[in-house]
């Protein structure tokens, strides 16, 4: 892409047509956790910037985790399923590339995902604005890596005006040691990695984080709880006291014969480069 290209007009055009999800009307979306949501005022607002910060390298992939699952308690009542736009710049993707069946086991439907790469910081802030103004889509993802000068309070408060135009939610994970700045945020979130409790016969246990609230635009903060995600109902719930254990059927489903024997892992993605 260009310097001066935004989202593909294929795929512009194919977003803006797009009908707005049935829920862009419901403001909050409940996290699933009762304390977290009483301190949002009800749930995460839609129509927002909300950014997400890893507590340290180790905890990178929990935090895009982390914005996979937040992406889905915001699109969980929505009829048909509306797409997540996730943009990224090419240079992470070769470095890490985002794994299919990884987020699929988080819940995600792969057909769901549009990943679109872009060439440096300024196009995919760019396309971000312009992404936010297709009102079909549920969320997106921008993922930026350090303090790029060009992402100052100037460039999120263009996401955040875009944002509440149409009611899509940005979500801005924020990596490879970025440090919060000011911005038009309505919430900053901490992600970092906590001990899950195994399930019966040792198997792996439910992906737990530990979220920790750093600012709420008019709200209370300084806060931090320690969660499970709960993949069947598409939200989150309070983690399992250490020691315990949980039935199989306390949640989550194993893998399917293809992600289990890792065959096929990029089949549904759609990406836009």
């Amino acid at each position: 892409m260009s310097k001066t290209s935004r989202l593909h007009p294929a795929l512009k055009r194919a977003l803006t047509s797009a009908t707005p999800p049935a829920h862009a009307a419901a403001r909050l979306h409940p996290l699933g956790v009762p304390a977290i949501d009483r301190t949002l005022g009800g749930g995460l607002a839609a129509g927002h910037l909300h950014e997400l910060f890893a507590g340290d390298g180790a905890d990178e992939a929990n935090t895009l985790a982390a914005a996979v699952m937040l992406a889905l308690c915001l699109t969980r009542v929505a009829t048909p399923a509306p797409a997540i736009l996730w943009l990224r710049e090419t240079a992470a993707q070769r470095k890490a590339g985002l794994h299919g069946p990884g987020l699929a086991d988080l819940g995600l439907n792969p057909a769901r995902l549009i990943l679109c790469l872009l060439p440096d910081t300024a196009a995919l802030l760019r396309a971000g604005v312009d992404a936010l103004r297709c009102a079909g889509l549920g969320a997106v993802v921008l993922e930026l890596g350090g303090n790029p000068a060009l992402l100052d309070l100037t460039a999120s408060r263009r996401l955040a005006l875009a944002a509440e135009a149409s009611g899509v939610t940005p979500l801005l994970v924020r990596t490879r040691g970025a440090r919060p700045t000011p911005s038009a945020a309505r919430t900053r979130w901490q992600v970092t990695a906590a001990p899950s409790v195994a399930l019966a016969a040792d198997a792996p246990g439910h992906p737990a984080l530990t979220l920790a609230l750093l600012r709420q635009r008019g709200g209370g903060a300084g806060l931090d709880w320690t969660v499970e995600w709960n993949r069947d109902a598409g939200c989150f719930r309070p983690a399992a006291f250490p020691g315990a254990r949980l039935p199989l059927s306390g949640g989550g489903s194993g893998p399917s014969s293809d992600e289990a024997d890792g065959s096929d892992d990029n089949a549904g993605w759609h990406i836009a480069v």
